[in-house]
């Protein structure tokens, strides 16, 4: 520009976002993980040069050369400077006690351990647990635990079971809990689940 602008800085800034970062970096660079910029400050005369081109086809409204050159400049600064960012270990080792815990909930339905119980086996605290667990899944333990439930009631419903074993079956206390549960979350209560299902079934019958 004039020699009165030069006197004078001006600041662009481009913000790439996560997803073309890492499309670039799938197609353009051998990277394992979340790809990023390793370093926070790089100096290079070819990068600079071709930020600026971006921002001047933005400023120009020519979302064309923008977004090519946007995808020139990462793949530069992707080859000088990429890597796989550090996973938040803190995060993942949580979502791993929270799934392993999941797990152990799964294969115990009927008689599931206490928090306490669980948290221990698995090497954590019940508070850390039941944290990395609503994280993860939105909701406690427990209630997760009662969903997987009426999951399996449903399953044993349609293979014939009645209510009554299906209750005892998944670990409700008695068929009123199976009742309420099922009820609030399939919208019908089991017997009535049980007979629709059989009325589709014998409809599909007759009609072969």
């Amino acid at each position: 520009g004039s020699g009165e602008r030069a006197r004078h800085w001006r600041y662009g800034a481009v913000y790439p976002s996560p997803e073309v970062v890492a499309e670039i970096a799938a197609e353009t660079t051998l990277i394992r993980g979340t790809p990023g910029f390793v370093r926070p400050v790089l100096d290079d005369r070819y990068a600079v040069g071709l930020v600026h081109q971006v921002l001047r086809a933005a400023d120009e409204g020519n979302a064309l050369a923008a977004d090519t050159l946007l995808r020139v400049a990462v793949t530069r600064l992707l080859r000088l400077n990429g890597g796989a960012l550090p996973q938040r270990e803190v995060r993942t080792a949580g979502a791993r006690v929270a799934v392993r815990a999941r797990e152990v909930l799964e294969e115990r339905i009927a008689e599931p351990p206490s928090l306490e119980t669980l948290a221990l086996d698995l090497g954590s605290s019940p508070f850390a647990l039941l944290r990395a667990f609503r994280e993860l899944y939105g909701m406690p333990p427990h209630a997760w635990l009662t969903d997987a439930r009426v999951r399996e009631a449903r399953r044993l419903l349609d293979g014939g079971v009645s209510p009554a074993e299906a209750a005892v079956a998944v670990g409700f206390t008695d068929q009123s809990h199976l009742n309420r549960h099922f009820t609030r979350i399939v919208g019908v209560p089991p017997g009535a689940y049980q007979r629709e299902r059989k009325n589709v079934q014998d409809a599909r019958q007759w009609s072969v």
